[in-house]
């Protein structure tokens, strides 16, 4: 059973890589799904058509092997981790992986400016605007 202190999170923004086409977005999602699930992680993955903002959660070794494994996928540029750190409990437990779109083209430029628990809080505050399915 895993308790809450062995829980990690991390946030990151990134950008589409401009060679990529529009379906690499279904196919990231599709295969992170089935990646995370076989690894405990769960999070959300929002796209503005241009940006990728994502929130991973599971154990610490897992999540960080993730976000390399992002920052060397040529579909992504610019990744930018907002933040990383211990997670009191997962916010997306439904979810090997969420994913949504959002119209605000700007709403993830902003987010990506931030650090630390600003970037957390704004993260929050958006996922609270989303129409989620559980």
């Amino acid at each position: 059973m895993k308790t809450a202190s062995n829980l990690y999170e991390a946030l990151y923004v990134s950008t589409m890589a401009p060679d990529a086409p529009i379906s690499a977005v279904a196919d990231i999602a599709g295969k992170a799904r089935t990646f995370n699930a076989g690894r405990d992680i769960t999070g959300l993955l929002i796209f503005d058509g241009l940006r990728f903002c994502q929130q991973l959660e599971g154990r610490q070794k897992e999540v960080l092997s993730l976000v390399e494994r992002i920052r060397h996928d040529p579909r992504h540029t610019d990744v930018e981790i907002i933040h990383h750190g211990p997670l009191d409990e997962r916010r997306f437990r439904s979810f090997a992986l969420a994913f949504t779109n959002v119209d605000d083209a700007d709403v993830l430029s902003r987010i990506a400016q931030l650090d630390g628990q600003a970037g957390i809080a704004a993260f929050t505050e958006l996922v609270a605007t989303l129409d989620m399915d559980d």
